[in-house]
């Protein structure tokens, strides 16, 4: 069959659009050209300028024809610039909301993704085991309190102390202690000191009233 009516020509695949990012780049190299025309049409001006400065009648006139058509192509320029540089700013615009999109896609995605997992975590956590577990921890510090104040109980000391027997024991000790810190009677300073003896010992004293005259 495909000898008599001959074989169906295959379609060419089609060509991959450009991206914004090859479409941007492409718009710099026209900018770039443009401009380029521009400055060159410029340098034309000033040459032509300065020759219908310095000539008269028919060349001049010459000159002044041809500095118009290099300033209409000057126009011509510009006003592509203008355009593509519209063009590009509209690409641009374009790129930076496809990326703008792209990250509210992801942030969207990133906050589903939490949220399922905080609802799997929350289906593990149950609000009366919560009470539960805090009733219990504050039961066990109140024991624990009761149990360090058993402990820290002095067991020599009675709970029937009066303070102010307490401290009239306190008065009874002081003077006790003034008692047992005086000085002896046989250590303590007196001013009637004996009389230094006169005679030798085992000589006999007269005790005549003129014996004590004479001494």
């Amino acid at each position: 069959m495909n000898r008599i009516f001959g074989k169906k020509k295959e379609q060419a695949p089609a060509k991959a659009a450009p991206t914004l990012d090859q479409a941007n780049e492409k718009m710099d190299s026209r900018a770039k050209a443009y401009e380029q025309k521009i400055a060159d049409c410029d340098k034309q001006l000033r040459a032509l300028k300065e020759k219908i400065k310095t000539t008269r009648g028919s060349a001049k006139k010459n000159y002044e024809r041809r500095a118009m058509e290099v300033l209409k192509r000057k126009r011509l320029y510009e006003q592509q610039l203008d355009q593509l540089m519209a063009q590009q700013f509209n690409i641009e615009q374009t790129a930076f909301g496809v990326e703008s999109a792209a990250m509210t896609v992801a942030t969207l995605g990133a906050m589903k993704g939490a949220n399922a997992q905080l609802k799997a975590q929350m289906q593990e956590l149950n609000i009366d085991d919560v009470d539960d577990v805090q009733d219990d921890l504050a039961e066990l510090m109140e024991e624990m309190n009761d149990v360090n104040e058993s402990l820290a109980r002095s067991y020599a000391m009675p709970e029937d102390i009066d303070e102010a027997d307490l401290e009239a024991e306190l008065d009874l000790l002081e003077d006790e202690f003034e008692e047992v810190d005086a000085v002896p009677s046989y250590l303590q300073e007196t001013d009637s000191l004996p009389a230094q003896p006169t005679s030798t010992p085992g000589e006999k004293v007269d005790a005549s009233p003129a014996a004590a005259v004479s001494s």
